[in-house]
């Protein structure tokens, strides 16, 4: 399942300092290590809150992909395209690796239903996030 997700992840997951850990088919979970640049620091010396929503993004969105390829196999190139997303900001997020874990609540017939959480270096939840996705075709693949 690695390669699932490096061989499908987005070009900012280099920018956002991310690792692939690991992926739990049967939960459906995949979890990464980010390591955020110094860029990526708010007046407070915390991780600013859109770059957090990017974390969750990408984890969230990760998982559906490698649950989505787990599934129905790499002939199906789809990512996933979000309709929501809904972020809860817990506690200020440090400048030094954190762990995300994004996960797969539920696939339907068009929707995909996604879930995903920050934590820091004692596992407490840092932030958490919802999202509606829809996965689509891959620009410029079978057009």
């Amino acid at each position: 399942m690695a390669r699932i997700y490096e061989r499908r992840r987005s070009p900012s997951s280099e920018l956002m300092g991310s690792e692939f850990v690991s992926f739990d088919a049967e939960k459906g979970e995949l979890t990464c290590r980010y390591t955020p640049p110094p860029s990526f620091a708010s007046p407070r010396g915390a991780v600013q809150g859109g770059l957090i929503a990017g974390f969750l993004d990408e984890v969230m969105g990760g998982a559906l992909l490698a649950v989505t390829e787990a599934r129905f196999g790499a002939a199906d190139q789809r990512l996933p395209l979000n309709l929501d997303m809904n972020l809860t900001f817990l506690r200020m997020v440090p400048m030094e690796t954190i762990t995300a874990k994004g996960r797969v609540v539920k696939v339907g017939k068009r929707v995909a239903f996604l879930e995903g959480e920050l934590l820091d270096r004692e596992d407490n939840v840092l932030a958490r996030a919802t999202s509606s996705a829809i996965p689509t075709p891959v620009p410029g693949v079978n057009d």
